[in-house]
């Protein structure tokens, strides 16, 4: 077995455990592989030991890969910061989007939707920790943008994203508030069924917490290097206009 290989073992098992120990079934939370700065070949060996799922954050980067990797079923997620000039590649090629924060990027992404493919499905990105150097909405804000993305014809709604603080313990808290956040959702109406959250690191408390989808890179592709990447790193988010706000 090669190293990708068991470590997708490993990965899977870590799930499972976490599931069991948070009293939900045993495939509670699904495995997205996040494969950006890793090269084609290394999402080949994933896919050969089971992965389907796979998450990119750098767009030229990631459609090379989809285009190398064209022979595969693989579902692609992009789980970046988006930008406007980007979103229709986005819009084309990827099946999820997990980084929304702005209506007029919903509105892009849903317009460039090609019509043959079934709707992008989304994740609106909330900044649970309020930390200036994190993407995502306010949480006061995050039903508001959820119900826009629900009213647009290109897209889906799945629920809810965030990227809390790294340590595990610290990001508890963070993690229990995106799942309240699910829950007043389904309470106002929205058909949501997903919690992004979780990742190498702290994907157990995640889990304890409802996630139903990690993202792992590190812990299954191993230490990552930036320095042949193609696209610089995005800037700290601006200040978010109010989801109605067109600019």
């Amino acid at each position: 077995m090669g190293a990708i290989a068991a470590a997708v073992q490993a990965c899977r098992e870590r799930i499972e455990a976490a599931c069991a120990a948070a009293g939900r079934g045993s495939d509670c939370a699904r495995l997205l592989a996040v494969s950006k700065t890793f090269p084609a070949a290394a999402v080949r060996e994933a896919h050969d030991a089971g992965l389907t799922a796979f998450g990119e954050s750098y767009l030229r980067e990631a459609l090379d890969k989809l285009d190398a990797l064209a022979d595969l079923p693989l579902e692609w997620h992009f789980i970046g910061p988006l930008q406007s000039n980007k979103t229709r590649p986005i819009a084309e090629r990827f099946a999820w989007v997990h980084g929304l924060e702005r209506a007029k990027i919903a509105h892009r992404l849903s317009e460039q939707r090609p019509a043959t493919l079934p709707p992008l499905n989304v994740c609106v990105q909330v900044n649970v920790s309020g930390e200036a150097s994190k993407h995502g909405v306010a949480p006061d804000q995050a039903l508001d943008l959820a119900r826009l993305v629900a009213g647009l014809p290109g897209l889906r709604l799945r629920g809810f994203m965030a990227i809390p603080e790294a340590d595990a313990d610290a990001a508890r808290p963070h993690f229990a508030r995106l799942r309240l956040l699910l829950e007043q959702a389904r309470v106002a109406g929205l058909a949501v069924d997903t919690l992004s959250m979780g990742m190498s690191a702290d994907l157990e408390v995640a889990i304890q917490e409802g996630s139903t989808l990690v993202r792992v890179g590190t812990a299954i592709f191993g230490a990552r290097d930036y320095s042949g990447r193609l696209e610089p790193a995005p800037s700290p988010p601006a200040p978010l206009p109010l989801v109605g706000e067109g600019s």
